[in-house]
């Protein structure tokens, strides 16, 4: 049981004509709701516009979020090529699977799909990012040699998006504290923090310790017993 279809028109009407009066250079607008069987579980997806950065995000909603209260929330940024392709210079894909696969079995949950490529520095500085990793520069290093900071990304689209919905209060699926923080800065209660931590592979390892010893996310795996390794061709 999804959205019902009263509430489902009530978000489309509401959102028809919608403009942000406190906060006009960034007006995010529910356009679109539809149902979305998936491997996962039965979802539905809603498409979303804004007038910032002109993209279009997804939320993934599982159950009926509307007014409810701690509410399991994955804010997911897009990778193509860890989430499409099945990279393993990353765990983006594991993290999208893992959180789909978790709020699926639960009472209800939204995963919201940011088209923040490359922690928002875009798909072609990503790929030049990877170029100086191969030279052996960390994530952090290969950004900042770019000139970008190690993370561009912003959540005050995200948060828009769970307003949008009418959820009053979340627990956050995230390894990332600022992530949290940003959401709270941009009005969002966040009840608790749900841990997505997923075993390494031997490609990711450097780049998942890049992200705990240089920006603080938390990653609980074993140094030595959680290892997961991919045959050539087998990555999913």
């Amino acid at each position: 049981m999804g959205l019902p279809k009263a509430t489902v028109q009530q978000l489309l009407e509401e959102n028809k004509d919608h403009v942000c009066p406190d906060c006009p250079e960034l007006c995010v607008r529910l356009v679109a709701l539809a149902e979305l069987p998936t491997r996962f579980g039965d979802y539905q997806v809603a498409a979303f516009w804004n007038n910032m950065d002109k993209k279009e995000h997804a939320a993934i909603i599982h159950g009926d979020v509307f007014e409810k209260s701690a509410v399991p929330v994955r804010v997911h940024s897009e990778c193509l090529t860890g989430d499409a392709i099945g990279s393993l210079r990353c765990d983006c894909r594991d993290q999208l699977i893992e959180s789909l696969e978790r709020i699926g079995k639960m009472e209800n949950g939204i995963v919201l799909y940011l088209r923040q490529e490359g922690r928002g520095i875009g798909f072609c500085n990503k790929i030049r990012a990877y170029q100086l990793q191969d030279q052996g520069y960390d994530t952090v290093q290969a950004n900042e040699m770019l000139g970008f900071k190690p993370d561009e990304r912003d959540y005050g689209i995200a948060a828009h998006m769970i307003n949008s919905l009418h959820v009053q209060s979340i627990r956050i699926l995230t390894n990332n504290p600022e992530k949290v923080n940003d959401l709270r800065m941009h009005g969002i209660e966040i009840v608790d923090r749900i841990p997505v931590v997923v075993p390494p592979n031997s490609q990711n390892r450097p780049y998942l310790e890049t992200k705990a010893r240089k920006m603080g996310h938390l990653l609980d795996y074993e140094q030595s017993d959680d290892l997961v390794d991919y045959p050539k061709g087998a990555a999913d």
